[in-house]
């Protein structure tokens, strides 16, 4: 496949797809192997147990893991706040956050130009409207 965005996307989720269902897969392995209970194991299965045991050791990573975030945070406090206008989401250098794309930006920067306050001088509109002879 080539590399466009749509490709991509669809392999992303592909992947979370094929998550999904290796828990649901081991299941129905699981329990037909207890009913039958006189099945061999073929190669497929014994990759499947596997596959658990690896799920298992992440889940024990992931929470060692969060055990040491937890114990930093506590010693100091090492992530850095950006501080950042909700409205139109610029931080204090005036840079849109990563997760925006371009032209999320340009949209945003161009409400921002429309919306500046216009001066306060002679409106040239209507009755008000200067003569020039």
């Amino acid at each position: 496949m080539a590399k466009s965005l749509r490709s991509k996307w669809r392999r992303k989720m592909r992947a979370i797809k094929r998550e999904k269902n290796e828990k649901r897969v081991l299941v129905k392995l699981k329990e037909t192997l207890k009913n039958h209970g006189k099945i061999n194991l073929t190669e497929d299965m014994c990759k499947f147990a596997q596959i658990e045991l690896r799920q298992k050791e992440r889940e024990q990573e992931k929470e060692k893991s969060k055990m040491e975030e937890q114990q930093t945070d506590e010693g100091g406090n090492m992530n850095i706040d950006t501080k950042r206008n909700p409205k139109t989401l610029l931080d204090e250098h005036g840079q849109y956050p990563s997760w925006m794309n371009t032209r999320q930006m340009k949209r945003m920067r161009e409400e921002r130009k429309n919306n500046k306050k216009k001066p306060d001088g002679v409106k040239k509109t209507g009755r008000n409207k200067k003569l020039l002879w």
